[in-house]
């Protein structure tokens, strides 16, 4: 002990030399906050701008602010366009090179206008709901927007409604089906609807008036899940149209088309398929309908291919995305303007990679490979547009030619936060996982690994990562959450295993998890762990903790009674199940349960006490911090309230961390430091 503490002195003492000198700092969630994160990015017609949306933090006020900036595709220009107190975002072009965007600055959420060249933002709609999202339309000369009404009752209709609620004395809330609830939202009769709205008269017609689903989709759609017909008479949406309680045990999302007329009319698209269906997107000659589409119904991580539909016959064509060897999703479709060639994302080995495919032959070539890479965009025929993040950096705004060559990065908002804190350098490594196949993970080093001349000798403490999903991945991203460099600026190094189950490594990786939520997957963390233990010898065996969120929550409490329980000093478990059988009464989208452990709990040869954490708490006994939020209705608070009771009742040191205000995730700025502080507290305190 005394030998740790006099290394532990002498460490301090040289780190505190160092920061004295470079005036730098170990990352931590202070950095994080700092960053300021750019999405959204958008085009100018001529292709010599970008618009996109910059969140900062506002610790004092506890909540995030965005502005709308402009860029120079070029380089060279980068400013802010809007720095009102009130929220600006949502930023999109009209032809004649002014800026339409959405702003809270008039109360609600509506459409403003604002001359990138200058001057100040005018507001343009005054609708008296709050607009979601919005998109111009400019062959009709109107925007189309999303705001949430009651079904058949219009605008009015929905305001007399709201009165009506907010005067009746009675609180009690009446369902007769499923989903009551939804992600961390009680459902309150409300959906979101699709309106076209005059840019002149302001008039809104629902496209949509009785429809009982929301467009864009909750909680995570947006207008991506929309396309107008390039004569702007139709719009195309994805909806899951169900009855009953079907949509809570059901993928069936479908592509329809409604008449820009107003007359309400819907036809489905695609209802051959049960399985999922959205990201419609038109080929620049208006002839094809291109959109993405799952195969098995019932499965939210089934991969996604092309379908492309011919819009005056109906017929159909598929293209499978394939590279390397391995079926992948691609994400984000972008037609060249000839139409032969499409752009797009997809997870590929650790990466979000951007790739090109010829659209007849199906050829797939990519772009650029690493980092986590979104928002792509073509400028004229040689150019691509994206936001790269990684490990090392948050979003920036980057362009490259479409053949892969002279990347250029166009945005450097926070390149001077970044120089001053001191980072691990990530390295992938492989290693033979379950069943003998190659599996991929991260090690992020020490943040000062490249002075460990140093430090001759000295043993670092891990924190072993558990990604969530499970169908998710611990790649080569910058995450406000879930960061490794935080762990690394508390002192520790990182390892993360993309096991099993894993995206980005070919579909059936991703299926082996299906069914084996502990055995496969624990396969590829046990060895993953002793592989990087054996290859980086400055990494302390002795001195290993772990922490997961979600599925990695799971993970936690199935390690914690398992052999493999005795590599750790201590746990982290966020808002993890701890009784898999009573989890599926608890939570809202049933089709996911119902896939991963093949039925209903009281089907026949149901997997849910398979790997069921509550049968080996009796072998319990790793000091565990659990962490859980009120608002989390994917994964129900008693889940981790269970965990910690088990914990305690057996005489295992542990701590409860509760955010009554806080979903899946916890998004308040003061929280996430009081998350931070509490988490690398709980993990040093049991290695020292």
């Amino acid at each position: 002990m005394q030998k740790f503490v006099f290394t532990a002195l002498l460490m301090f003492l040289a780190a505190t030399a160092w920061a004295q000198i470079t005036e730098t700092h170990p990352f931590s969630v202070h950095d994080m906050l700092a960053m300021d994160r750019i999405a959204d990015p958008q085009v100018s017609p001529d292709g010599q701008w970008v618009a996109f949306t910059v969140r900062s933090t506002d610790l004092e006020a506890n909540k995030g602010r965005t502005d709308i900036w402009l860029a120079s595709v070029g380089g060279g220009t980068v400013k802010a366009l809007t720095t009102d107190p009130a929220g600006d975002w949502n930023p999109r072009w009209c032809l004649n090179g002014t800026i339409y965007f959405l702003s809270s600055r008039s109360g609600s959420a509506q459409i403003w206008q604002i001359d990138p060249k200058g001057g100040e933002a005018v507001q343009v709609t005054h609708l008296p709901l709050d607009i979601g999202e919005f998109r111009v339309v400019p062959t009709l000369h109107k925007f189309l927007v999303a705001m949430d009404v009651y079904p058949g009752l219009g605008v009015q209709g929905t305001l007399d409604q709201d009165a009506a609620k907010a005067a009746d004395p009675t609180t009690g809330m009446i369902y007769d089906e499923l989903m009551f609830r939804h992600w961390d939202t009680w459902e309150d009769g409300k959906r979101s609807h699709l309106f076209l709205v005059s840019d002149d008269t302001g008039d809104a017609v629902d496209l949509m008036p009785d429809l009982d689903a929301d467009v864009p989709t909750h909680p995570w759609g947006g207008l991506e899940e929309v396309a107008v017909s390039p004569d702007g008479s139709e719009v195309v949406f994805t909806a899951k149209i169900l009855p009953g309680s079907e949509p809570a045990w059901s993928t069936d999302y479908d592509l329809y088309a409604a008449p820009t007329d107003g007359s309400g009319a819907i036809r489905c698209l695609t209802e051959q398929n049960r399985a999922w269906d959205t990201e419609p997107v038109f080929t620049p000659d208006g002839l094809t309908l291109a959109y993405l589409a799952m195969d098995r119904p019932g499965f939210e991580a089934d991969r996604f291919h092309i379908e492309l539909l011919d819009w005056a016959t109906g017929q159909k064509g598929r293209i499978n995305f394939v590279y390397d060897g391995l079926d992948l999703s691609p994400h984000g479709l972008v037609f060249a303007a000839d139409g032969k060639i499409l752009y797009c994302t997809a997870g590929y080995l650790g990466q979000v990679s951007i790739f090109k495919m010829d659209v007849k032959s199906g050829k797939t070539e990519m772009v650029h490979k690493m980092g986590r890479n979104s928002g792509v965009s073509l400028l004229g025929n040689d150019r691509l547009l994206f936001g790269h993040q990684d490990l090392r950096m948050p979003t920036e705004l980057f362009t490259v030619r479409t053949g892969g060559k002279d990347l250029q990065q166009i945005t450097n908002l926070n390149g001077e936060k970044l120089s001053h804190a001191r980072m691990g350098e990530p390295e992938q490594f492989t290693f033979e996982g379950w069943n003998g196949e190659t599996v991929y993970a991260y090690v992020v080093k020490p943040y000062d690994y490249s002075d460990m001349e140093a430090f001759a000798g000295h043993k670092w403490p891990v924190t072993f990562l558990i990604h969530g999903g499970p169908q998710g991945s611990f790649g080569n991203d910058f995450h406000y959450r879930w960061n490794p460099q935080a762990y690394v600026g508390a002192g520790f190094a990182t390892v993360a295993v993309d096991f099993h189950g894993s995206t980005g490594y070919g579909q059936n990786f991703t299926d082996a998890i299906s069914g084996h939520w502990g055995d496969r997957p624990l396969e590829d963390l046990e060895k993953g762990l002793a592989a990087a233990l054996d290859k980086y010898s400055w990494m302390d065996a002795s001195s290993v903790v772990a922490a997961g969120a979600s599925y990695g929550g799971f993970m936690i409490n199935w390690i914690a009674g398992q052999p493999f329980a005795d590599k750790f000093k201590a746990f982290v478990c966020h808002d993890g199940n701890i009784d898999e059988r009573m989890a599926y009464y608890g939570t809202e989208e049933l089709w996911f349960p119902e896939w991963e452990h093949g039925g209903t709990p009281w089907s026949e040869d149901n997997g849910y006490q398979t790997f069921n954490p509550v049968d080996s708490v009796q072998y319990w006994h790793v000091p565990t911090l659990i962490v859980h939020g009120g608002r989390d209705y994917r994964v129900v608070d008693t889940q981790g309230m269970s965990a910690f009771t088990a914990l305690r009742r057996r005489g295992v040191p542990a701590r409860l961390l509760y955010y009554p205000d806080e979903n899946h995730w916890v998004l308040k700025p003061q929280n996430s430091i009081q998350w931070h502080d509490e988490v690398m507290g709980w993990l040093t305190k049991w290695i020292q």
